[in-house]
C-alpha cells in the first residue's frame, strides 16, 4: 500500500509540474524587447520615427474592465470619423501596427493603434490569446465610439493573436465594426497548442493538453476550448478579409481557409505567396494593398457614405 501512494504520490508530482511549467509557458511567454521591436522597425524602413512624431496624435489610457490600464494612441490626421484599429499580436507591441496604421492612413482612415495586456505600455500580468484580450478590444472599441459619437465608421484589423482577439470579440461580445481583416489567426486555440506541441516539442498532445487545461483553469478561470474563433465566426455579419502566407508554418494558412469557409455572408480570402507567420505585409506590399484596396471598394466604401465630422 506503501508504494502505491508513492507511485500516486509520484504521478500527482509529475502532473502537477506539467500543469505549471505549460501554464506558465502560456501565461508569461517571453515577450520581444520594446527597444528591439522599434529598431527592428526602423531598420526595415516600415518606421519612420520624425514622420510618426509629426502625426498629429495624442496618448490615451482606456481602463481596462479587469483594473489596468491600456495605453492607446489616437492619431487623427484627416477630417473624417472613419477609423481603423490595429490589434497586434503576441509578443509584439503597438509599434508593430504603424505598418498597418501607415497603410490605412494613407486610404483616408484615422487610426487608434494600443498595447494588448501585459505588453507594451498596458497593464496586465498575463496573456490569454484573446479570451480577456477580447474584453480588452471591446473597452478600446466603446471608448472610441464613446468619444467620437454615433456616425463613426470603425474597422479593426488584427494580426496573429491580435486577429484571433478580434475575431472572439466580435464573434462573442458584438459584431460592433463595420469591417474585419483578420491577418494569420489561429482558428482554434486548442488545434494550434496541439499542432505546436508535436511540432516543437514532439510531445502527444492528447496527454499534455488536458493537464494543461486543467491547471489553466485553477490558475486562469478559463478554458482552452474557449479560445476558439471557428465556434463563433457565423456569428460575424460583417464583413471580414482573411489574410495568410502560404508559407506560414506556425499557424497554418489552413486555419484562415477553414475559417473563410465556415463565415457566412460578405468575406474575401487572400493567401500571399511570400513569407512566413506575420510577414504577409512585409513579403508581399503591393498584393496586400491591392487586396485591401478592392476589400474597402467592394465591402467598406460602397455600403457606407464617407463621414465629415
Amino acid at each position: 500500500m506503501r508504494k502505491f501512494f508513492r507511485y500516486l504520490f509520484s504521478i500527482i508530482l509529475f502532473l502537477s509540474s506539467l500543469g505549471v511549467y505549460f501554464t506558465n509557458r502560456l501565461m508569461y511567454m517571453k515577450k520581444k524587447e520594446d527597444e528591439f521591436i522599434l529598431e527592428r522597425e526602423k531598420g526595415a524602413g516600415r518606421l519612420d520615427l520624425i514622420k510618426y512624431e509629426s502625426l498629429p496624435k495624442r496618448e490615451v489610457l482606456v481602463p481596462s474592465p479587469f483594473g489596468y490600464n491600456l495605453k492607446a494612441v489616437a492619431v487623427e490626421p484627416h477630417e473624417i470619423n472613419r477609423y481603423i484599429i490595429i490589434s497586434h499580436g503576441v509578443t509584439e507591441n503597438k509599434m508593430n501596427s504603424i505598418k498597418y496604421m501607415n497603410l490605412f492612413l494613407e486610404r483616408g482612415f484615422n487610426a487608434v493603434i494600443y498595447d494588448h495586456r501585459r505588453h507594451g505600455e498596458s497593464g496586465g500580468k498575463t496573456t490569454s490569446y484573446g479570451h480577456y484580450e477580447k474584453f480588452d478590444l471591446k473597452a478600446i472599441v466603446d471608448w472610441l465610439k464613446a468619444e467620437k459619437g454615433p456616425g463613426i465608421q470603425v474597422g479593426i484589423h488584427g494580426e496573429s493573436m491580435g486577429a484571433a482577439t478580434m475575431l472572439l470579440y466580435a464573434g462573442i461580445l458584438e459584431d460592433g465594426a463595420d469591417f474585419y481583416i483578420a491577418d494569420c489567426p489561429f482558428s482554434d486555440f486548442k488545434e494550434q497548442l496541439a499542432y505546436r506541441l508535436k511540432a516543437e516539442m514532439k510531445l502527444p498532445p492528447k496527454l499534455f493538453l488536458p493537464v494543461a487545461d486543467l491547471f489553466l483553469r485553477m490558475r486562469e478561470k478559463y478554458s482552452i476550448a474557449d479560445v476558439s474563433p471557428i465556434s463563433v465566426i457565423e456569428n460575424i455579419k460583417k464583413p471580414i478579409l482573411f489574410i495568410h502566407s502560404e508559407k506560414d508554418d506556425f499557424i497554418l494558412p489552413t486555419m484562415s481557409e477553414a475559417l473563410y469557409e465556415k463565415k457566412k455572408g460578405p468575406k474575401k480570402l487572400y493567401l500571399a505567396v511570400n513569407g512566413i507567420h506575420a510577414q504577409s505585409f512585409n513579403e508581399n506590399k503591393e498584393d496586400y494593398k491591392k487586396v485591401i484596396d478592392e476589400f474597402l471598394e467592394e465591402y467598406v466604401y460602397k455600403n457606407k457614405e464617407l463621414f465629415t465630422q
